[in-house]
């Protein structure tokens, strides 16, 4: 049964109220002078909402204890908290919300939004794992909070905010080089927005959280198998230095959800789970073809400028080539990222336009995998029978979708501007390569800009490790082990397994040759211990594959969480050793089965 939480009282109980103390000085020194923090505090009869009270209150405590030189402390009450939590301000701003209360699966026009209450589960929830770090600095709660009841039945979907009205956002896409039309979230419901004591504001999201009209065949669940990858690949994306969407918690449940897992006529029934999800937005490029492909020009207007304004504060919303500016911007942040996934391995599985990210985030973490062996065929989605998806397409794809983004950007241009918008997406490759070259620079532990020799030193690499069935990850890791002397003279020291295969090679000594006299153009300055070091920080040595992954997933399904809570800690320092992580052999050769293991669309 959906429970909803009403905040009651004032803000006696406000964690803060220590440091207004401290900082009444500071409060009756600001504009408004009388001590209020609200919009409405002048000399109008209006009064302040709690929400909004509480929100002003908080940045300027947060300003106030900065000035002091005080930390402000983290929430310990999840009550208290959630008086910060607001309606997502795309809202506030009055986009058009369906009308239509019932939920139940229908095509929806000229809307951005249709409220759906989430579906509570039916048997116990229990907390998976936590992300602390993004307890603590994203959302200020203490990690202890997470003990609450309110907590786990709030971020399991089985009690909403009344102040709070849960949506399911409309979009479209392109699904495989095809147009489906109308998606949407089909399983997950937006809760509202946070915004922290930096100012960061980040919208919350469940998933896995029920049915929604835009759920066309699905139940609304997703499954704990998924719901692990998902949990622990939006964190160690995260700490790999990659744009990403985060994930705060997982929950498991012993509702019954059906899956036929390889499409393959063997279904079976899993356990549902319910991820809450975290980013600055989660519009999509879908969610400007839909309303271009519909004709709701005007809404697609609105919806575009309220992303410039919101996101892109740097271009000029009176600018007439602020659409041109908008989508060069997201062309240069899609390369960014695209050169980032490749630079570590990671295959994405289900590159559809509504799974890209308006912010150039990676998000939708579903069939992925990272590469054991450098193989640039590797297709991760067993779902994927064309390969459309493979890891050496991923630039490519990148470029198709925002191609589709293009198109739905002209129905806001006049004619004379298309041909710009075109051009501006030719740029995508050139641009994309130039951030690759970057960083396998970075990787190889090569200072200055040697364009051409650089060039040919990393395609001769991984020519070699294509060749002799390296390992992505250790290869690069390994390398960071390696002396001038080592490099001089192609010797690989005892025990570094990936670099023992990768010198198999005829070509290995002479690419070790040109290799040494490329890092002699460093200079003088740089030693062996500073190019390692720079290169360990680069080069992970634990990365989310998929054999980890799965090992975890196993043990989970039979209720035994410590791999996955174990994985989330050791996932947070992926370029530092780790004595667990060795003993777990999460750097080591992958097993025999590895190869063998097979994830799909079906979650």
């Amino acid at each position: 049964m959906m429970k909803i939480y009403c905040p009651k009282g004032g803000l006696e109980t406000n964690v803060f109220t220590l440091v207004f103390i401290s900082c009444i000085y500071c409060s009756l020194t600001n504009e408004n002078k009388d001590g209020k923090f609200c919009s409405k505090a002048d000399d109008s009869t209006e009064t302040c909402s709690q929400e909004e009270t509480s929100q002003q209150h908080l940045h300027a405590a947060s300003e106030c204890a900065g000035g002091l030189g005080l930390e402000l402390p983290l929430f310990t009450s999840f009550g208290d908290w959630v008086l910060n939590v607001k309606p997502c301000k795309s809202v506030r701003e009055n986009f058009p919300i369906d009308s239509i209360d019932k939920n139940y699966v229908r095509q929806v026009k000229n809307v951005v939004f249709s409220k759906v209450q989430p579906t509570p589960l039916k048997t116990q929830t229990q907390v998976v794992a936590v992300a602390d770090d993004a307890m603590e600095k994203i959302l200020d709660l203490d990690p202890e909070v997470a003990t609450e009841e309110f907590f786990r039945a709030f971020v399991s979907g089985n009690t909403v905010l009344q102040h709070v009205p849960p949506l399911a956002h409309r979009y479209g896409g392109h699904q495989f080089g095809s147009w489906a039309g109308q998606l949407g979230d089909g399983r997950a419901h937006l809760l509202g927005e946070y915004t922290n004591r930096n100012n960061e504001t980040w919208e919350l999201q469940l998933k896995g959280s029920g049915l929604t009209p835009y759920s066309r065949r699905g139940d609304g669940r997703a499954v704990l198998r998924s719901s692990v990858r998902e949990f622990l690949c939006s964190e160690a994306m995260h700490y790999l230095n990659i744009p990403t969407s985060r994930a705060l918690s997982l929950i498991v449940s012993n509702d019954p959800v059906i899956r036929d897992q390889f499409y393959n006529g063997h279904p079976k029934q899993e356990r549902a789970a319910v991820v809450l999800r975290l980013a600055p937005t989660w519009f999509r490029f879908g969610s400007l073809e839909i309303l271009a492909s519909s004709g709701e020009k005007h809404l697609l207007k609105k919806l575009v400028d309220f992303i410039l304004v919101q996101y892109f504060q740097d271009i000029d919303i009176l600018d007439p080539d602020k659409y041109l500016m908008f989508y060069y911007n997201v062309v240069n942040m899609t390369a960014d990222m695209i050169a980032r996934w490749q630079s570590v391995g990671f295959a994405h599985g289900v590159m559809n336009t509504d799974n890209f990210s308006i912010l150039s985030l990676t998000i939708d973490y579903g069939p992925f995998g990272f590469l054991d062996d450098y193989n640039p065929k590797f297709v991760p989605n067993y779902s994927d029978d064309e390969a459309r998806y493979s890891f050496e397409n991923q630039p490519l794809v990148a470029r198709y979708n925002l191609q589709k983004l293009e198109k739905a950007l002209q129905v806001l241009l006049p004619a004379e501007q298309h041909n710009t918008l075109s051009e501006i997406s030719s740029y995508f490759i050139d641009i994309y390569k130039s951030k690759w070259i970057v960083i396998n620079r970075q990787k190889l532990g090569l200072i200055n800009e040697y364009h051409d020799q650089d060039i040919k030193l990393i395609n001769i690499l991984y020519k070699m490790m294509e060749d002799t069935k390296a390992d992505f990850t250790m290869t690069f890791r390994q390398m960071s082990s390696l002396t001038f002397n080592d490099i001089v003279s192609a010797s690989i020291p005892e025990g570094l397994w990936a670099l023992e295969q990768i010198e198999k090679h005829e070509d290995f000594e002479e690419w070790m040759i040109l290799y040494a006299e490329r890092i002699k153009l460093n200079g003088d300055q740089d030693d062996d211990k500073q190019r390692q070091e720079r290169m360990n920080n680069i080069n992970p040595r634990y990365v989310l594959r998929n054999w980890i992954a799965q090992a975890a997933i196993s043990k989970a399904e039979k209720d035994d969480f410590s791999d996955v809570q174990l994985l989330s800690r050791v996932l947070q320092n992926p370029f530092q050793e780790q004595e667990v992580a060795e003993v777990k052999g999460w750097a080591s050769r992958p097993p025999s089965w590895a190869s063998k293991i097979k994830v799909s669309c079906s979650s």
